[in-house]
């Protein structure tokens, strides 16, 4: 599958670069696949920042083309995660998989016991 195109928000890299070198000492394999979404990431200026791109705390449908099934998170930073209320953090598999990435895109990522899955994006909304 080709890699789909990725946007940052420049407001935003700083954090995220701190918590991939931060992984890379605890969860390697992460701050890697982390790293190199930031190396291969167009950075844009916040009010440049398309408003169909997965950004920190946007809410985000997609589908797993496996089961069919869409699901609806928001993107959010580790200290703000709380899986009951779909707040997945950006230092998780899915969470480093859906960063960046526009309405339409399909993407994989690797769950922890090993599956590789495919998700398409199917919406983003962005916070009020």
């Amino acid at each position: 599958m080709p890699t789909p195109r990725i946007v940052i928000n420049e407001d935003e890299l700083g954090h995220i670069e701190a918590l991939a070198e931060g992984a890379m000492l605890r969860n390697p394999a992460l701050g890697e696949r982390l790293m190199e979404e930031i190396g291969r990431a167009q950075i844009v200026k916040p009010n440049k920042m398309p408003r169909d791109v997965v950004s920190i705390g946007s809410s985000v449908t997609y589908r797993d083309e496996a089961t069919g099934l869409n699901k609806t998170v928001t993107l959010v930073y580790p200290e703000s995660a709380d899986i009951m209320r779909h707040r997945i953090s950006i230092m998780t598999p899915i969470g480093v998989a859906l960063l960046g990435l526009s309405e339409g895109a399909a993407f994989y990522w690797d769950t922890r016991n090993n599956q590789r899955r495919t998700l398409t994006v199917i919406g983003v909304a962005q916070p009020v």
